[in-house]
């Protein structure tokens, strides 16, 4: 599995620090964010600047944008912390390879509920069409009939 970078800024020195809100902006998160990474161990520590200013090298840029990325396609903080945390090589192929497995178990659950939800629609909707075909004006809504029956 490879997550693609979607960069929108590029850092001329990949080893050069930058501070918390450089992070941030260049990440496209808040300082927030960066500080709750930080804290879940999603980001190695920060170091501090002679002035107390938490300095972070310009790789986490990258690192964070991999975190939004794969929250976006499913993934947990947590499940994104155990990438983190995993031996590279087999050992974290085969971490992905089970958080894959997983999200396609939870993936498949959740269209087969959405597949149940859609006839449920479907059959309030083919309801509502027969009731305002033979009431009109006059018609009482089925399906708040039914809500109503239920309380």
């Amino acid at each position: 599995m490879t997550l693609d970078l979607v960069l929108g800024c590029r850092i001329e020195n990949m080893n050069s620090s930058l501070q918390i809100g450089e992070i941030a902006t260049h990440s496209g998160v808040s300082v927030d964010t960066v500080r709750y990474y930080e804290r879940l161990q999603l980001l190695p520590r920060a170091g501090r600047s002679s002035g107390g200013f938490r300095m972070f090298p310009a790789g986490t840029v990258e690192r964070i944008k991999f975190i939004k990325q794969a929250q976006e396609i499913g993934f947990s903080l947590e499940e994104i912390k155990q990438l983190f945390t995993t031996d590279d090589g087999a050992n974290q192929c085969r971490a992905v390879r089970e958080l894959l497995l997983g999200k396609l178990g939870e993936l498949e659950t959740k269209i087969n509920q959405m597949r149940r939800f859609k006839k449920v629609l479907t059959n309030h909707l083919a309801d509502c069409e027969k009731e305002l075909k033979a009431h009109g004006e006059e018609s009482a809504c089925p399906v708040l009939v039914t809500i109503e029956k239920v309380r």
